[in-house]
């Protein structure tokens, strides 16, 4: 029988107890952002697999490439939603049917393996959580570490696509026009938000949006905070009808994704093209501090 899943997020205690079950598949989703010869930082990504091979990972983990199989390779955006067909065969290859149990971990702040969370709930999969504190904090608590490539067993996974989970541009400009009801929130950090930083051409955030930065709602051992902190940081919008989540691309809007579905809220969606989509119209209004 598969473990028990009582909420989106497990601890690293539940995991170790439950290391080993039959019916669970523990998914490593880990991405590094790549740095130039001097240390700076990109804006370019690969999957984590060296990193999974050379340091380890939880024992039994399989790897999923973020950046190659779960997203769509032929999108002009970098890190879109992949169709819902090649998410079905993506999963069935690291062992995933709609009968198991599936935990995912990043080696990061947990918003990759937020993003690979929500890509299972978009895909009709309610039996996912993600492992509070990642991979980073099962090595610092010494827990036990898998060596080498898990070759997974290969199995079935259908679909059930949730549309309503996912919004496109359309969506967002008649929000920004008044014709569609929704809250926007935005999870980039708040330089990029007021337009201070960013590699975008154009900067800061669609008109009308709170700022609540996925950042900010992980401490720093990448725990995600507090039910009482988190619904303080939502607090302007937890009466709207909807809310949509988006940040650069789509990927950090997945751990306000998590934190809203943490304090119960279902009306979520995500804006896929994100910023990166946004930000490419010349037409498309963003709002700055300045």
């Amino acid at each position: 029988m598969s473990p028990v899943l009582t909420a989106p997020v497990v601890s690293t205690q539940w995991l170790a107890d439950h290391v080993g079950a039959d019916d669970m598949v523990v998914v490593d989703a880990s991405v590094l952002a790549l740095r130039d010869d001097e240390g700076t930082l990109t804006g370019r990504y690969v999957g984590g697999h060296d990193q999974y091979l050379a340091h380890g990972h939880v024992p039994g983990a399989v790897f999923a490439d973020l950046i190659v199989d779960l997203s769509d390779d032929r999108g002009a955006l970098p890190f879109t939603r992949p169709s819902t067909e090649r998410f079905a065969a993506a999963a069935g290859a690291l062992g995933i049917d709609n009968d198991v149990t599936v935990v995912v971990y990043d080696s990061g702040a947990g918003h990759w393996a937020s993003r690979l969370w929500w890509l299972f709930r978009a895909a009709g999969h309610d039996d996912v959580a993600v492992l509070e504190g990642g991979f980073s904090t099962w090595l610092a608590e010494g827990r036990p570490v898998g060596v080498g490539q898990v070759e997974p067993t290969p199995a079935r996974f259908v679909a059930h696509e949730r549309p309503e989970l996912w919004v496109d541009k359309a969506f967002v400009e008649r929000v920004v026009a008044g014709d569609e009801q929704a809250a926007l929130i935005c999870a980039s950090p708040r330089s990029e938000f007021d337009g201070l930083t960013g590699r975008r051409p154009r900067l800061g955030h669609i008109p009308g949006s709170v700022s609540v930065p996925a950042d900010e709602l992980v401490g720093d051992d990448r725990r995600i905070d507090r039910p009482a902190r988190l619904r303080e940081a939502f607090a302007p919008v937890l009466d709207a009808e909807r809310i949509v989540l988006y940040c650069g691309a789509g990927i950090s809007a997945a751990t306000d994704a998590l934190a809203l579905t943490l304090l119960g809220v279902r009306n979520v969606s995500l804006y896929d093209g994100s910023l990166n989509e946004w930000a490419a119209d010349a037409e498309a209004p963003l709002l700055t501090a300045a």
